[in-house]
C-alpha cells in the first residue's frame, strides 16, 4: 500500500471543532463560518443568502452543516442556491465536516458553511 500526504491547494480543511468553534486551516473561528477556495470567514446563518451564492463561481457543491442535529433547510435559502445552479446538501456540521474534507482532498470544487456544534 502507498501512502500519500494530502496536499490541498488554495482551500483549507476543517481539522476541528467544538462547543462553538471550528478550526479551518490553523485559523480558530467562533460562531457560524463559511469556508471555500476564496477563503474562511464568519457567517450570518441561513439568513445570509449573499454569502453563499457569492461562492457559486468557484464551487459546485455547497455543503451545510446545520449544527449538531440534521435539520432542514429553509425553502428560500435552497431555492436561491439551485437557481444559481449550485448543489447544496444539508447535513449535521460535524458530517458536513468529514464530507467537505473528503471531496476537498480529491480536488473537488466544494465549499462548507457550517453552524456551530
Amino acid at each position: 500500500m502507498r501512502l500519500n500526504e494530502i496536499v490541498f491547494n488554495d482551500a483549507k480543511p476543517v481539522e476541528g471543532y467544538g462547543p462553538g468553534f471550528f478550526r479551518i486551516g490553523g485559523q480558530v473561528i467562533h460562531g457560524a463560518v463559511i469556508t471555500a477556495p476564496s477563503g474562511t470567514r464568519t457567517w450570518s446563518g441561513f439568513d445570509d443568502v449573499d454569502a453563499l451564492t457569492a461562492l457559486v463561481s468557484e464551487t459546485d457543491v455547497i455543503f451545510i452543516g446545520t449544527g449538531a442535529e440534521i435539520a432542514h433547510l429553509p425553502r428560500g435559502l435552497r431555492t436561491r442556491l439551485e437557481e444559481a445552479g449550485v448543489g447544496v446538501e444539508a447535513m449535521a456540521s460535524p458530517a458536513a465536516a468529514r464530507t467537505y474534507n473528503v471531496l476537498l482532498s480529491e480536488g473537488r470544487r466544494v465549499a462548507l458553511a457550517m453552524l456551530p456544534i
